[in-house]
């Protein structure tokens, strides 16, 4: 049974996009009602998305809500809950719809999510805070390298990471060197340096990150490791990922792969987010209201420019 009607970002089939009413269920002793302000687009799964390019997901289907980057107002909660009507807070994704697969659901004005996976956050994050999705999954890939030290190698100065590189430096007090091919986005506002693989002379890096989701990536990464050298994937790789044996054979080369942040890693982020530790400012580049969902899209997807776009939905 449709309990409200909501405005929500729709993928209807691959290659289409609309903005439209979905129809919300009412929502579990257990979830609370949130009234979304921001939500971001993420280039890498939401394209995937889109283009019908995804690889088999649980839950993936059309027409789809996507979205998992949303920051909002409680307008309902569950009784005797630690989260209360009126707070700011960070959800990844809903699960409420009724007429459209909630893979993630988040893209949308009014979204249902269980009450364990709101984070409350402070109120000056405001937009910014749609990037604790991004930064727990920065939280996590450190996490992942921990037996083996922060990485000293960052493959790829997307949102991702810079965001690696900013935790690196709070939390290890260690700048990492970061390659990153395209020249827009080689300003650092850190003290780590950003460079092309080609102006760096390194050659016995011991853990490196890759965030670039390039499977070509590897072999580069490997050549310029020493002997037991840590390379932990913690992009997300559409296709499959290759490497030649014998140069990682000699260095007995480790791979690690990261996967999706678990509820310690956004939970901390959060908290270093809100008191200061984690910068996420600069990292937003567009904003659009959500009326023109299908330009800011096609914007995030198509303009190199564009390192992070965010949807407006307070006007809605």
């Amino acid at each position: 049974m449709t309990y409200k009607k909501t405005t929500a970002v729709i993928f209807e089939k691959p290659g289409a996009l609309a903005l439209r009413d979905a129809s919300l269920r009412a929502p579990a002793a257990n979830e609370c009602l949130i009234e979304s302000d921001w939500s971001g687009i993420s280039t890498g799964t939401e394209r995937l998305m889109l283009t019908g390019q995804m690889p088999p997901f649980p839950g993936l289907g059309y027409p789809l809500v996507p979205g998992y980057e949303t920051t909002g107002r409680v307008i309902q909660a569950p009784k005797d809950s630690k989260i209360t009507k009126g707070m700011r807070v960070f959800v990844p994704g809903g699960v409420g719809f009724t007429d459209a697969k909630n893979l993630f659901g988040g893209s949308a004005r009014h979204v249902i999510c269980p009450e364990n996976r709101v984070v409350p956050i402070n109120d000056d994050l405001a937009q910014d805070g749609v990037l604790l999705a991004l930064a727990a999954t920065a939280r996590h890939a450190l996490r992942r390298c921990e037996s083996v030290g922060p990485p000293e190698l960052i493959v790829g100065h997307g949102v991702l990471g810079q965001l690696v590189a900013r935790l690196t430096e709070s939390l290890y007090r260690q700048s990492p060197v970061v390659w990153e091919t395209n020249s827009q986005r080689r300003v650092s506002k850190g003290n780590y340096q950003v460079c092309d693989i080609n102006s760096d002379e390194r050659r016995d890096y011991g853990v490196v990150c890759d965030v670039s989701g390039s499977a070509d990536a590897l072999n580069q990464m490997i050549s310029r490791c020493r002997p037991g050298a840590t390379v932990v994937m913690a992009g997300f790789y559409s296709t499959a990922v290759t490497f030649d044996f014998p140069p990682a054979f000699i260095r007995e080369i480790n791979l690690l792969v990261s996967a999706e942040w678990q509820p310690q890693d956004l939970e901390e982020a959060a908290e270093l987010a809100s008191n200061g530790t984690l910068d996420l400012t600069d990292l937003i580049t567009d904003v659009l209201p959500a009326t023109q969902a299908e330009s800011a899209y096609n914007r995030a997807f198509n303009d190199n420019s564009c390192l992070k776009m965010v949807i407006d939905w307070r006007s809605i």
